[in-house]
């Protein structure tokens, strides 16, 4: 029981070790990619390559002044960055990240905690990260803040429908809410359910855009209009949370759709671990990219977007599948 334990906690360790690293430098590749599409340098000068980046930035912003605005609500102030963080990082406990292996001669699974449930899971906690942005805009001081938070929080009803009826069609094929389950499944590369469900990973990849609130999906921050939206008032560390909290939902993302759709770590001659990273990669590589590419939606086509077009398509794919798995049944 001890054993077991104790291989747990390192696996947790090793994980939010992980995810926090991923989250640091994913703000490095995010400006470097953005500065080659832009016919710029972006970082240059901190460390090699500028790999020391992310650790200047988080240097400079623990030493920056907290600024505590007086006419705000305190402590719903300070436990917002926290309660927008945290849902994306248990998402991860469901997410299988490599094949089963041994560690010190006892049997260890590739993945936290092997839920039969895991999809529900993520989908419920990552649900739990708007009330942090909403929260925010409520406690701060500064209506474009709660401009912020309110559009974030009719973003999340308007596309969340969408989202989750997007991997319905897998679950039908699949028979299972268990994501190792469904890794498992996809041995073969052909057995991918990008090639089964393709309409369904589209709507699920655009609706988790939107949900994590990222460019061309990025009414809540909307710097031209609401200044910086939700988190105006914040500053230091508290706006750095707010910060890793937006990149760990891209991971969160990466990471589900890598799983539900590309076979998670399943892939030839490279370690299992290597090829989950590999995936994960490409698609905050495509999340970048989207934001280079494409201007921002108006907030009005935003929300006809989410329920005129994305929603019945939704709902069509999940009626049209569920006829196919019934009359193949």
């Amino acid at each position: 029981m001890l054993e077991v334990i104790i291989i747990s906690s390192i696996k947790v360790i090793v994980v939010v070790i992980a995810v926090l690293t991923a989250c640091a430098y994913a703000t490095l590749l995010e400006r470097k990619v953005l500065g080659h599409m832009q016919n710029r340098l972006g970082p240059t000068y901190a460390g090699p390559y500028a790999l020391l980046q992310p650790i200047a930035d988080g240097l400079k912003l623990i030493f920056k002044e907290d600024l505590v605005l007086n006419n705000i609500e305190k402590t719903t102030f300070t436990l917002a960055p926290i309660i927008a963080f945290v849902p994306a990082l248990l998402s991860f406990a469901v997410v299988p990240f490599a094949a089963d292996f041994e560690m010190f001669g006892y049997p260890v699974t590739g993945v936290i905690s092997d839920l039969n449930i895991g999809i529900l899971w993520v989908f419920a906690v990552t649900s739990l990260g708007i009330y942090g942005i909403v929260l925010a805009g409520w406690s701060s001081s500064s209506k474009y803040s709660l401009f912020g938070g309110l559009r974030s929080a009719a973003q999340m009803v308007s596309y969340e429908v969408a989202y989750g009826l997007s991997i319905i069609g897998v679950i039908l094929i699949a028979n299972t809410l268990s994501m190792r389950e469904l890794v498992d499944q996809q041995a073969n590369i052909w057995d991918w359910y990008i090639f089964k469900q393709p309409f369904g990973f589209l709507l699920f990849i655009t609706c988790a855009v939107a949900e994590t609130n990222r460019a061309p999906f990025d009414l809540p921050e909307a710097e031209s209009e609401l200044v910086a939206g939700y988190h105006t008032d914040y500053s230091s560390m508290k706006f750095s949370t707010f910060f890793i909290a937006e990149y760990a939902n891209m991971l969160t993302v990466a990471a589900v759709a890598t799983t539900i759709f590309f076979g998670g770590w399943q892939g030839p001659i490279l370690p299992p671990i290597i090829w989950f990273c590999i995936k994960v990669f490409i698609f905050m590589f495509c999340y970048i990219w989207l934001r280079a590419t494409f201007p921002r939606f108006r907030y009005d086509q935003l929300m006809n977007f989410g329920w005129k077009v994305l929603f019945p398509l939704a709902l069509l794919n999940t009626m049209i599948t569920a006829a196919f798995v019934m009359l193949k049944g």
